[in-house]
């Protein structure tokens, strides 16, 4: 076993312990901040407390990205093998179908939200 078979799994574990204890240090130091300022628990805890909204249609959205770059593949592949088009070409075909789909959704997105009283 070479010397780069143990020295990556060692920088792995100390990197990946290093973030911690940088992360639960930091914590700390922001927390007796906080106590030493005169912040009531409450306090600490609203300021920790995120209202999350979510999009309802951001899943729209993201379906009609991976569909449509799911389709454009599929058809670049079908043309690099039945008429020997470049493999070039799948990328833009990705980018112009999610285009086509961000447009979509665009369209979608308004009606529903013109809709809504």
């Amino acid at each position: 076993m070479g010397a780069e078979e143990v020295l990556i799994p060692i920088t792995m574990f100390m990197s990946t312990a290093a973030v911690l204890i940088i992360w639960l240090v930091t914590r700390h130091r922001e927390r007796v901040s906080m106590i030493e300022k005169g912040l009531t628990s409450e306090e600490i805890k609203a300021m920790y407390h995120r209202e999350i909204k979510r999009d309802p249609l951001a899943s729209l959205k993201w379906g009609l990205m991976a569909v449509l770059a799911g389709a454009a593949i599929l058809l670049g592949n079908y043309l690099h093998v039945q008429f020997n088009v470049d493999e070039g070409a799948i990328f833009g075909l990705v980018l112009l179908f999610v285009g086509i789909g961000l447009v979509m959704f665009y369209s979608i997105a308004s009606k529903k939200l013109n809709q809504t009283p």
